[in-house]
């Protein structure tokens, strides 16, 4: 457990506690990368957000990781109040501010602000957003294979909370993360309101059978950005790749299975509900597709 967690979170040395902040087009120490108790965000989990990675001096995705930024901006009628590009900036300028050159992670989180009063009503945020990043070194190393459980918190219909939201509101997604912790894994494995395989409370998923690669429609998993690259390196290498229905049977009897997203670009799973799958190692499959990943990203 303490292996994955480290795996999934940027390390805390000496480095990170005297870290830069980035806070309102300020950049601040951590003791002042503060924000009100009537801010949107801590009250309400109204706000939206992205992760990016640094390899080699270049923020992978970046463009991609704005468009979808500023895509639930909008669907959740947020005003951000910088342009793309000006948000970029201020990931730059905080990089420049930490000299970071490779091997880091920065967290772009934005609400709608400070509130009037203690309640939901957008109207009364009245100051404008509040624009917060955090950057953390972390270094990439080979994950272990982890554990999942099944649990009983679906992944929403779009009509409810759309999956797709990168969102500071993930109750559902944390509740399924303790449901899995409870029962010894390491993440929880979520499944769609029709009882498919679907994500896990903080990835994408997918399976390897018989050389092809498999993971969810789409419908209602997380609009991963790794995920997306992933079905596009199969794609171009000629790996048979499909975005579909599948369930808990076919999921057991896979010959691997492994995560995708922006921190830990692919982690192999090696146990799903007691279950061992494929070696219970990092299959083939697995290991081809994170090396072409990381000649992708420059890693």
């Amino acid at each position: 457990m303490t292996d994955h967690v480290s795996t999934h979170q940027a390390e805390e040395d000496a480095r990170n506690a005297a870290l830069l902040f980035h806070l309102n087009g300020r950049i601040v120490p951590r003791a002042e990368a503060v924000v009100s108790i009537y801010d949107s965000g801590f009250m309400l989990g109204d706000g939206v957000w992205e992760g990016v990675r640094l390899y080699n001096g270049r923020w992978t995705f970046l463009d991609e990781h704005m468009e979808r930024l500023f895509e639930a901006a909008k669907a959740i009628d947020l005003e951000i109040g910088l342009t793309p590009d000006q948000v970029k900036q201020a990931i730059f300028d905080l990089q420049a501010a930490n000299g970071m050159q490779t091997d880091a992670h920065a967290r772009l989180m934005v609400t709608r602000g400070v509130k009037t009063r203690p309640f939901q009503h957008p109207a009364l945020s009245q100051q404008g957003p509040t624009v917060a990043i955090i950057m953390e070194h972390s270094r990439p190393r080979i994950p272990r294979p982890i554990t999942l459980a099944t649990v009983p918190h679906l992944r929403g219909l779009p009509m409810t909370q759309d999956p797709k939201l990168n969102s500071h509101s993930k109750l559902n997604c944390i509740l399924a993360c303790i449901a899995a912790q409870k029962a010894g894994a390491d993440e929880a494995l979520m499944l769609d309101v029709h009882g498919f395989v679907n994500t896990t409370n903080a990835c994408n998923f997918f399976i390897v059978k018989k050389g092809e690669v498999w993971t969810s429609t789409g419908d209602y998993c997380m609009n991963g950005i790794t995920r997306r690259k992933v079905i596009e390196l199969c794609r171009a290498n000629g790996i048979p790749v499909f975005e579909r229905n599948f369930s808990l049977v076919d999921t057991y009897s896979a010959d691997e299975a492994f995560l995708t997203g922006t921190f830990g670009a692919q982690t192999p799973v090696g146990v799903i509900d007691g279950r061992q799958i494929g070696t219970g190692q990092m299959g083939p499959m697995t290991e081809r597709l994170r090396g072409l990943y990381k000649q992708l990203v420059g890693a």
